[in-house]
């Protein structure tokens, strides 16, 4: 067994979500997913399919943010796995619908940090094990942080 870490390319910061399902009636599902919690969403995802054609299963409403789902999931190239590219929202809009999506097994992580996927590789295939997802804390915050987390959550609408 090998294991590699793989860099997720994404030049403009977006948010994205990475996880593992099951079944290739995933792709339409999140797209249904997706449309339904957020009407007019620009996203895309991409599945890397474990059986028969293991092709790279995809859809989107954005044709940039799909080159850059299809790219990543090939990149990765672990099976049943998918990456979902979100534009103009986040993935607290729809991280709990996507979690309801039968065949999700797991998400792996939901950010716009620099993220590298750990994965094994095998003679079978490929795994993803986990995720270094940002970078390590420079230490505790203390008073005027907390308000600087406290206003931020405020300007952008989350909390009154």
């Amino acid at each position: 067994m090998e294991i590699i870490t793989v860099k997720i390319e994404n030049p403009d910061g977006l948010n994205f979500i990475l996880g593992q399902s099951h079944f290739i009636k995933t792709v339409e599902d999140i797209y249904e997913i997706m449309m339904t919690t957020v009407p007019m969403a620009k996203f895309a995802v991409a599945f890397c399919e474990a059986s028969d054609k293991c092709l790279i299963r995809h859809a989107a409403t954005d044709e940039a943010l799909l080159k850059l789902a299809q790219q990543n999931a090939l990149n990765i190239s672990a099976g049943h796995s998918f990456i979902i590219f979100l534009k103009d929202l986040f993935p607290i809009n729809v991280l709990n619908a996507i979690k309801n999506v039968p065949e999700v097994c797991r998400i792996f992580c939901a950010t716009a940090n620099p993220v590298e996927v750990i994965v094994a590789e095998t003679e079978l295939g490929r795994g993803i094990l986990g995720v270094i997802d940002g970078f390590r804390p420079k230490g505790i915050e203390d008073e005027a942080e907390i308000e600087v987390r406290k206003e931020f959550l405020r300007r952008i609408g989350y909390k009154l």
